[in-house]
Formats: C-alpha cells, sequence, structure tokens
C-alpha cells in the first residue's frame, strides 16, 4: 500500500522568462477560449455571437452617425481606469497591496464636490479644476498614508486595512445622498426625492471641440501622467527606491534607506493620484452618484498585474480592457436577451481565462519522476 500523496506527484515551477512573442501567443489562446465560451452562451439566448462580438470590438460605431459619442464615452472610462491602475502599480511595486482604490476614488469625488460645489463660477474654471483635483488627491492620499503608516508602525495588514476603508467611503457617499438636511450642500434643493446636486458649469472639465467630436482634456492629462509615472519609476531616486523596498526591505534598509518613509511616501502619492482621478471624472460626469466608480478599483489591480506592473504595458492593457468593457455596455443596450449580469459574466469569463494564461506563463507544473516511480513500485 504506498503511502504517497497523489498530489505530490507532481508539482509546481516557476518558468524561465518566456520570449513575448509565446506569451502574446498564450494570452490570444486565453481570449478567443473564453470568446468561444461567450459565444456558446450567446447561442442559447439565440442571438448571433458574430453580430454581438461585433458591437463589442467596434463600440457599436460602424453605420452609427453617432459614433462620436461612443469615443466620448469610451474617453470617460478609460482614464479613471487608466490613472488608477498607474497609481495602483507604484504600491504594488513596493509590495503593499493596496486594495483601497474604490474607496479612495471616492474620497476624492466627495472633496473634489465639495469645492466644486462651493467654488465652481466664482473662480476660472481651470482654477477651479486645480483646486479639485489637489482636493480629491490630498483627501484620498491622507487615507491611505493613514493605512501606510499603521503597517509601518505597527504592522498592521494593509489589505485589510484599505479594504475596510472602501466600505467606509462608499456609506459616506451614500449618506451624503440620502440625508436631507439643511447642511447637505450635496443635495439639489429643488427636488423633492433626495438626487445629487450638478456641478456648476465653472466646475466642468474643460473639451476642445473637433467637429462634432468633443476631446475632453483629460485623456490629455492622462496621456501626461503616464508618461511622468514612467520616467518617475525608471529613471528617478525615488523609483530606484520603490523598486529596492519591493525586492527586499532587508537591503534597502542595509543600504541607508528609510524605509518607513519611502512606503509612506509611495502610498501617499498612489492614493493621491486616484483621489485626483475621480476629481477629473467627478467634474466630466458633472454630478456625483453613489456608483461613480465604476469598479475601477477594482478592475484597475487586474489591469496593473496583467500589465507586470509596467507604466506603458498598463496603457495598452487599459485600453483592451475599456474597449471589453464599453463594448459590452453598447451591445447590452442593441439586444434585448442581455442585460448588465450577462456582460459582467462575460467580462469575467475573458479576465479570468487571461488571468489563467498569466499564471501558465509565469509557471509550470511538472510530473515529480522520484514520486512516481515509488509509487509504482509500492504498488
Amino acid at each position: 500500500m504506498s503511502n504517497t500523496n497523489s498530489s505530490s506527484r507532481f508539482r509546481i515551477v516557476k518558468r524561465m522568462q518566456l520570449p513575448a512573442k509565446k506569451a502574446f501567443l498564450y494570452y490570444t489562446v486565453a481570449v478567443l477560449v473564453a470568446m468561444c465560451i461567450g459565444a456558446v452562451l450567446l447561442m442559447c439566448l439565440k442571438i448571433n455571437p458574430l453580430v454581438f462580438y461585433k458591437e463589442v470590438l467596434t463600440l457599436g460605431m460602424l453605420d452609427n452617425v453617432f459614433a462620436y459619442k461612443q469615443i466620448e464615452g469610451f474617453i470617460k472610462l478609460f482614464v479613471p481606469l487608466l490613472i488608477t491602475s498607474l497609481a495602483l502599480s507604484l504600491a504594488f511595486k513596493m509590495r503593499f497591496w493596496n486594495v483601497g482604490g474604490e474607496g479612495q476614488f471616492i474620497v476624492g469625488v466627495i472633496c473634489a464636490s465639495v469645492v466644486g460645489l462651493k467654488l465652481g463660477g466664482s473662480l476660472p474654471t481651470f482654477v477651479v479644476l486645480i483646486l479639485m483635483a489637489l482636493a480629491g488627491g490630498i483627501g484620498a492620499g491622507l487615507m491611505g498614508a493613514l493605512c501606510a503608516w499603521l503597517k509601518v508602525k505597527f504592522d498592521t495588514n494593509e489589505t485589510l486595512m484599505t479594504l475596510m476603508f472602501n466600505y467606509m467611503a462608499l456609506y459616506l457617499i451614500k449618506f451624503f445622498g440620502e440625508y436631507k438636511a439643511d447642511w447637505n450642500f450635496f443635495l439639489d434643493p429643488g427636488s423633492d426625492r433626495p438626487r445629487f446636486l450638478s456641478l456648476p458649469k465653472g466646475a466642468w472639465m474643460p473639451t476642445i471641440p473637433m467637429g462634432k467630436f468633443s476631446l475632453n482634456i483629460s485623456l490629455i492629462i492622462a496621456i501626461l501622467i503616464t508618461v511622468l509615472i514612467y520616467f518617475y519609476v525608471k529613471k528617478t531616486k525615488q523609483g530606484y527606491e520603490i523598486t529596492v523596498v519591493g525586492d527586499s526591505p532587508s537591503t534597502a534598509k542595509y543600504s541607508g534607506m528609510k524605509v518607513g518613509k519611502i512606503i509612506i511616501r509611495t502610498v501617499f502619492l498612489s492614493a493621491f493620484m486616484i483621489g485626483a482621478a475621480g476629481a477629473m471624472h467627478v467634474s466630466t460626469a458633472h454630478v456625483m452618484s453613489t456608483a461613480i466608480t465604476n469598479d475601477v478599483g477594482w478592475t484597475g489591480v487586474i489591469v496593473a498585474w496583467l500589465s507586470k506592473l509596467n507604466p506603458a504595458v498598463i496603457f495598452v492593457v487599459s485600453i483592451l480592457i475599456t474597449v471589453l468593457q464599453y463594448g459590452c455596455q453598447v451591445a447590452n443596450a442593441e439586444f434585448a436577451a442581455i442585460d448588465t449580469n450577462f456582460a459582467n459574466l462575460l467580462q469575467g469569463i475573458i479576465l479570468f481565462s487571461v488571468l489563467v494564461a498569466d499564471f501558465m506563463i509565469r509557471f509550470k507544473i511538472v510530473r515529480n519522476k522520484a514520486n512516481s516511480e515509488n509509487g509504482k513500485e509500492s504498488e
């Protein structure tokens, strides 16, 4: 009788770095497999998968006289996801697991809305927008820095702390959206039901007219942030310190780096960027809502990891994920049998498949020959 556990006959081994072409092939196959699964589900709903996927991948722009509206909608989803993913990558690179993107985004929205509602129209628009970004960034940054300080001072679990702050921020914005009182200037006083007050036009993100299409300035800002973060990580002393602390805190201490200071500084910057992204988003949406994040904090975690924390790759992956998200929303409106839940299901299948491919790229399962031979002999 064999005492060898069957699971011990196999083990997971880290791969050597695969060539870029082979890694790309893994991801391509994963997406195709996921789309085939989605096609089967669509056929069960009596929907032509080719037509559905055409709507998703083209964002419904083919033969659409309002195609420019689809691009504008795409940008509104893309910008906050890109900035949030870049911000999270800074903390992750240091192995500080900041999963509080949702809460930090909401805090940024709330703080920016205070400035927008109070100062919008009384100051030049560009001044109001800068103050909104600073207010949102500082509010979220302080929340992130608090979690980092607790980690440095008391070795608390940063994953748990940042996660709890998500719910605190969510219930806070729900409270402001539901509790009518004279002091609650977030609500529209002219509405019988609790409803958030729209920001004055002096707090709206400006756009550049290009015919019927209007280019949101936030896209240009997001691209500039991507370039700055790339150089910050790759070319500056602070970026080098982040890498060293992430690789080995003991080595960083031995070389004279103030690890605690670096952690707090980097997490503050990470949360600041997310809060600023929230500020830019609410200035684009023109009004707060309890669903304003569009789950950007959670999706940003996936984007950052799929991109191997590389700012340039994050830009590309953010585009692909936003095409998937916005494309599913467009297709959802075209087919009566499809609802939001199916769109989320399809996104989940694709993302899960890509994560499996990412695992297979990093690791491989090998057979433990010694245990297998011992098992046969004992039988």
